[in-house]
């Protein structure tokens, strides 16, 4: 499972159009969400009514705020003009300059709207190979797990053996929906079958 992350400075707008754009037209193997620096108390009242009008509700959904954890767990991120709120996320970042549909009339609206959809119907025609394949979040995981599991079970076991179970205990999880887990379980995981190796005679 990848992610994207969308951003803008108050998630009520072009991150959440992008948001359901992306959930409409993307396949299910990637994931969208969506969040902003300073996120407003509501979705804009006119981007509201401007999806609407293409069949997308976005009346219930709340902005939400950007957290370490969904910089640090996004496979892409896509920024709309957020300037120095842009977030860090360990893979690819790209910026869309879109105007703010805040306050805007509603024709202005549909025009920046009709926009942010053709930028994602790009994204996933043009880079959703790019998207899968990425591997940094998983090296960057690696890099995380394995000194621990080196310390702990190196007297045991080699280096080699050991990275080897904890790259493949990190693919076993490359779906899991929820990717806040992800560490804790692996090294969990990872730990428990180190243990039993290194308890295995040779």
């Amino acid at each position: 499972m990848k992610y994207v992350l969308f951003v803008c400075n108050k998630n009520a707008g072009r991150s959440q159009m992008a948001q359901a754009f992306f959930e409409k037209h993307a396949p299910d193997d990637i994931r969208a969400e969506s969040a902003g620096d300073t996120p407003a108390s509501e979705v804009h009242p006119e981007v509201v009514e401007a999806m609407k009008e293409v069949g997308i509700d976005l009346s219930a959904r709340r902005p939400k705020r950007l957290t370490l954890e969904m910089q640090l767990h996004a496979d892409w991120a896509v920024t709309l003009a957020c300037g120095a709120q842009c977030p860090f996320v360990p893979s690819i970042v790209e910026d869309w300059d879109l105007d703010d549909p805040s306050g805007k009339p509603i024709d202005e609206v549909r025009r920046i709207r009709d926009e942010v959809e053709e930028r994602v119907k790009d994204l996933l025609a043009n880079r959703i190979d790019q998207i899968r394949e990425d591997r940094r979040q998983h090296q960057l995981r690696m890099e995380q797990l394995v000194p621990g599991l080196v310390n702990e079970f190196g007297e045991q076991l080699s280096d080699e053996e050991i990275r080897r179970i904890a790259d493949e205990i990190l693919d076993s999880y490359e779906e899991v929906p929820v990717r806040s887990f992800v560490m804790t379980l692996a090294n969990r995981r990872a730990r428990e079958i180190l243990k039993d190796r290194s308890a295995t005679p040779a």
